[in-house]
Order: C-alpha cells, then structure tokens, then sequence
C-alpha cells in the first residue's frame, strides 16, 4: 500500500486480536488503533497489561475507554426498571456489554479519522452482529475488517502465524472461557456446547467461600439501588458492593439457554449474584407500590427491550421511548427490600416503604376492609359477570 490507512482494532489481548494486530499491520498494511472499552471487567493491572500488550504487538496508538457510569446511566438502570431477565433467566450480561463496547470503539474510530474498523468476532456467534451493527450505523462509510471470521483460521492456525511473527507466547487454551462485567459474568465450556451437561463448581470464577446465612437490606431510590445495610452508595459502587457479599454464597448461577441473532439455540453459563439478587428485589418492591396495570404493560415492553438489546438494536429509536416510559414508572419505587442469602439461594422477606398500596388504613387480604361494603362488592360482582352470564344463556338457547 502506497499509504497505510488507518484502523481502529477493538482489542481485548487475547489470541484473535492479537493475531488481528499483526496480520493487519505488517500483511495488509494497515496503522492499527488498539481500543479497549472498560465497561467494569477489569482491574487497572489487568489494563496496564492489555496496553503492554498492545504495544508489544505493535500498534501505532492504544487507548483505555471506560464506560462503565456510562454503561449503568444508559442501559443497567434500565434493565432494573424492566426486571429484565432474557427467557427468564439471563440478565444480558455479555449482551449489553459487548454493544456499548462497540458503538465506543466506533465513537473512537470517528473521532480519529480512521478509515476502517475491525474486530476479532469470529463468524459462529452473536457479538461480529453487535460490532457490525455499530460500526455501519455510527460509521457507515467505514470499512469493516474482520479477519477470523473471513480467512475462517483454527485456534492452531492463528498460533502458528503469530509463532512465524516471533511472538512465542505460551497461548494456553483454559477450558473454560470468561467474560467479566459489571453486570455479570458469562462462562462457556464444553459443557455449555451440549444440551444435557451442567458447569462443574470449579468452572464458576468465585468459589463458595460462605455457608452461614446472611441478612441484607437493600435500599431503593425511585428504582435504584443506592444503599446496602444502611451504607450509602452510588448505583454502581451498589452493584460491586453487593457481587462481593453475595457471589461467595454461589447466587446468580445458572445456564441460558436462547435463540441467537443468527438463528441457532445457544447455551452459555454465568455467574451474577448481584444483577439477580437486584433485579428480585425490585420487583418485589415494584408490586408492592405499583398498580396492576402498571406492573402489566412494564412486563410488555421490557420484555421487547430486552430482546432487542440481545440482538444489538440499541440504537433503535424506540428504545429511547420505553426507557422513558420504564423511568415514568419508578416515580414510587422507593423503599427498602430485606434479603436473606444462604449457599446457592436467596429470598425476600419483605419490603418497607411509604408507598406501599398494602396500607391498612384501607384494608386486609381476606381479613377485613375500611373503603367499601359487602353490598358494593356484591353489585360490583354483578355487573362483571353480566355479559359472561348473557353469552353463557344465549349459548345455551342455540343447543
């Protein structure tokens, strides 16, 4: 090439983005641009590492993006309003994650000037659609280079190459593949590419360490978890603080089991104690202060808003108007949530809170009642089953 154009890599350190450093740069020809987007799964050692790294492979520039407040303000606090659970068990972990690294390395990329984007996604699984998707709509006249998923490389094959570029690291294949985030942390194995196998302990990245059973008190803010045990704390130190008290006990584990973007069944495990026990909480607190009609259509368009956001929409507009309609509906959600947590369970054992609609100035369930008589209830049953007893009388006189 007469002129090296230049490419944002999103980089993460592993085997496939650093076979694309060197294949790019010194095959192709390109200036590479390391990025990696911190969105609350790494230590700063592990940073400073990944940006050795980088270097050592030789890249023209590498920068560490966080955004992880962005990441909570824009999408986790959202989730929590929606009780989202992806086929009532998964709570997006990698899926939210992996589109706001991407639209940050495309923000990157256009802030830059670069030419082309690339990333390590090979072609079997859902993120090369997240990071495609990103990258087109943030910037459409950009190349997109993936080079895994088009030259189609074994594990062996990327090694070899790298080996014939003099870098001899000791590429040692775990047997278990980890994504850590803020909001979870997935786990893939062998046992996740069959149908019938459960993760062994030793596959979980915390071990159980706690068997007595602990109290917790969670405090909410119009939907936000902002205190622990009567300790302050912003959304997201919230969040850290209570995957250190509850991960020990083995919460938050489990198998997903869903339809991919490209169209086949997936299964991946993961370990999040903190999204779960949150997420529990909060309902909990929900239908205790929100009517029913509320707690409805909440149901409806989270259950949309989840699903789009696992198949990389994000950007879509109406997402934009759910999150405003699913912040409308924490106005009330305020109180606090007592938990119980024991080695691989938790529950709720109540909630406190100014709004709560159980008030006993206007009743008990099936005790008594201040706000209305027997005859209001036996009119009101009346008119209800009116049009059900005229369909049932007309149908019996068509026999």
């Amino acid at each position: 090439m007469s002129e090296s154009k230049k490419v944002v890599l999103a980089f993460s350190g592993g085997l496939d983005t650093s076979f694309c450093v060197k294949y790019l740069s010194e095959d192709k020809g390109y200036e590479i641009y390391s990025v990696l987007v911190d969105t609350g799964g790494f230590s700063d050692e592990e940073l400073k590492a990944i940006e050795a790294r980088a270097y050592s492979l030789g890249v023209k520039k590498h920068a560490t993006i966080s955004k992880t407040q962005d990441y909570y303000q824009q999408c986790i606090k959202y989730l929590v309003f929606g009780n989202i659970l992806k086929n009532n068990t998964y709570p997006l972990s990698v899926s939210a994650e992996r589109i706001f690294q991407a639209i940050a390395a495309a923000e990157y990329a256009k802030e830059i000037g670069a030419q082309a984007i690339a990333h390590g996604s090979t072609g079997a699984g859902n993120d090369q659609v997240r990071f495609d998707m990103a990258f087109r709509i943030i910037m459409p006249e950009a190349e997109i280079i993936t080079p895994i998923r088009d030259l189609r490389l074994s594990r062996e094959a990327e090694i070899d190459y790298l080996k014939s570029k003099g870098v001899d690291q000791e590429w040692h294949k775990a047997a278990y593949s980890i994504n850590k985030g803020l909001w979870g942390t997935s786990v893939g194995g062998k046992e996740t590419l069959t149908s019938d196998k459960y993760l062994p302990e030793s596959a979980f990245p915390t071990q159980v360490s706690k068997t007595e059973a602990e109290r917790v008190i969670l405090q909410f803010e119009k939907g936000e978890l902002v205190g622990i045990n009567d300790t302050a704390y912003s959304p997201v130190e919230a969040i850290q603080k209570l995957a250190e008290i509850a991960a020990p006990f083995g919460i938050g584990r489990d198998i997903h089991v869903g339809d991919t973007i490209i169209g086949i069944k997936g299964r991946v495990g993961f370990e999040a104690a903190a999204p779960l026990v949150i997420i529990k909480a909060h309902h909990t607190l929900e239908k205790h202060v929100l009517s029913e009609q509320q707690l409805y259509w909440k149901e409806q368009l989270a259950n949309w808003y989840g699903s789009l956001l696992h198949k990389g929409q994000f950007m879509e507009p109406v997402m934009r108007n759910i999150e405003t309609f699913l912040a409308d509906t924490q106005q009330h959600v305020t109180g606090k949530v007592h938990l119980t947590l024991a080695p691989y369970r938790f529950y709720v054992e109540g909630i406190e809170s100014s709004y709560d609609l159980m008030s006993p100035v206007f009743g008990s369930y099936g005790e008594m009642n201040n706000a209305w008589t027997g005859d209001d209830v036996r009119g009101f049953a009346k008119v209800a089953s009116n049009q059900v007893m005229i369909y049932q009388k007309i149908s019996e006189l068509n026999q």
